[in-house]
């Protein structure tokens, strides 16, 4: 990893094995993993561009989904991952996530003959603005602008406009940073708000309700400051897996199913709402625009003070083996 201050002097460099020797970065386009996963499932289980319209619980326990396009779908066991503004999640009475204060663009370049980056995560901190850029592929490079921002604004769909926006908020910023967003195809550029929800103990609902259960965005909503927002909804994914597995076997009871999305709930509380408070820490921390906070952040705390071994220790996840039929 490189952290270096808006003006390219170089505030800090090291490799994540010498902070601590369990840690690794593997960054992975969002598409290709998506698309190794669906792989493994049988033709046609997936059917993309689904939203649900409304959700009820029938008469026989079961669950109705209609869809935007008029399909109907009667489920023994609904699992929502279906994102931050989730219809099942609002169903469930969660809260919509809250705006943390600043906003986010994020792309893809594209360097048809190879990216020249070496395989580094790359950051740069103003004030109250920070970037950053990694590659994820021999073509590809994932990058970010964090912005304060009184309000969410208005959604922006001209890819050009977004294009316009970013390179301007960056446009003294080191060339390496400016030279990515140039070459990202613009139908890859997005702007978000950033928001999160605090799953706060007895005032938050359950993650289940009866058959019905949700996972990832859906529920905990995270900023990105962490980098482990889609980490943690795979590792929501393997303890439901295996939460379900170990009642498939029963007949699929409904003291069974609903006492084992219960203990889902309760596993994995414990670890997604720490870090949730975590990420919106670091990031209003991140965002500071004090001009002489950010000074002493680039001139003492960074390069003297933090120490990344601890501070990564929320990364180490165990899931174990899977067993073959989870």
């Amino acid at each position: 990893m490189v952290i270096k201050s808006e003006n390219g002097r170089e505030l800090r460099s090291f490799r994540f094995k010498d902070e601590d020797e369990n840690q690794e970065v593997r960054a992975v386009e969002r598409r290709i993993l998506l698309e190794a996963l669906c792989n493994r499932l049988p033709p046609n289980t997936v059917h993309f561009s689904s939203k649900v319209a409304k959700i009820e619980r029938i008469e026989t326990g079961e669950t109705l989904l209609e869809l935007n396009d008029g399909t109907r779908l009667c489920a023994k066991i609904v699992i929502g991952c279906d994102g931050i503004r989730s219809p099942i999640a609002k169903w469930m009475g969660f809260a919509e996530p809250k705006f943390v204060g600043y906003s986010a663009f994020r792309g893809l370049a594209f360097y048809p003959n190879g990216q020249p980056f070496e395989p580094k995560v790359n950051y740069v901190y103003g004030r109250g603005l920070r970037a950053g850029y990694v590659p994820v592929s021999r073509t590809k490079v994932y990058w970010f602008i964090c912005f304060n921002s009184p309000s969410p604004g208005p959604k922006i769909r001209d890819p050009s406009m977004l294009k316009k926006q970013a390179q301007e908020l960056v446009k003294n910023w080191p060339s390496d940073l400016l030279n990515i967003i140039d070459v990202t195809p613009e139908d890859t550029f997005i702007r978000t708000p950033l928001v999160d929800r605090w799953l706060w103990p007895t005032i938050s609902p359950p993650p289940s309700k009866g058959r019905v259960v949700v996972v990832g965005d859906a529920w905990h909503p995270m900023t990105p400051n962490l980098g482990q927002g889609a980490c943690c909804a795979l590792e929501d994914s393997v303890v439901l897996a295996r939460k379900l597995a170990g009642v498939i076997g029963s007949g699929l009871s409904d003291a069974s199913v609903e006492d084992a999305l219960r203990s889902y709930g309760r596993e994995r509380w414990a670890r997604v709402f720490p870090l949730t408070v975590r990420a919106n820490l670091v990031g209003s921390l991140l965002q500071w625009d004090n001009p002489m906070v950010c000074s002493i952040r680039n001139s003492v705390i960074i390069p003297k003070v933090v120490r990344l071994g601890p501070i990564l220790e929320h990364t180490n996840f165990d899931c174990e083996a899977l067993s073959s039929n989870v």
